[in-house]
């Protein structure tokens, strides 16, 4: 069983960021359960749905595909995040592995869990839908300046 769930969205307008509570259940077992800034990796988390995803903290912010999905409240990504590598398999399953991203070597996997591909891709669509009603109309400025741009071509193309 998967479960991605944001509740409690925020905007900071100082800080230029979407905050949610982010709460991640994978087979009974809680991965993340805790505030967090969703914008910064939103786009590769929805990319993730389609495509293998490697992540890097340390990329830089037109990297979007390799910023980790859940960053530090603060939207920084080398200040803390969860990293996940993202294979699809053959058998309509995704093998997600969360890591710990080291900036020098090899990222130490810390655990892998099979989840299904449509149910991964329905709770993450719905998210994106949620994060583009939620910044509708807000004086908003994203560290990757086109976050919504890639949010809505990721969305049309699921159609």
């Amino acid at each position: 069983m998967f479960a991605l769930t944001y509740t409690g969205w925020s905007w900071d307008s100082d800080l230029q960021i979407i905050q949610a509570d982010v709460l991640l259940e994978i087979d009974g077992e809680v991965i993340i359960d805790e505030p967090l800034c969703v914008d910064v990796g939103l786009p590769a988390l929805l990319l993730s749905t389609k495509s293998d995803v490697e992540p890097n903290r340390w990329s830089a912010p037109d990297l979007w595909q390799r910023i980790p999905f859940f960053c530090c409240g603060c939207g920084d990504p080398e200040c803390r995040a969860y990293s996940f590598r993202v294979k699809h398999l053959e058998n309509g399953m995704l093998e997600l592995t969360e890591l710990e991203e080291r900036e020098q070597g090899p990222s130490k996997e810390i655990g892998t869990y099979l989840v299904s591909a449509d149910s991964y891709k329905a709770q993450v669509v719905a998210i994106a839908r949620t994060y583009l009603d939620f910044v509708e109309g807000l004086d908003y400025l994203p560290y990757f300046a086109d976050t919504v741009k890639v949010i809505r071509e990721l969305l049309a193309a699921e159609q």
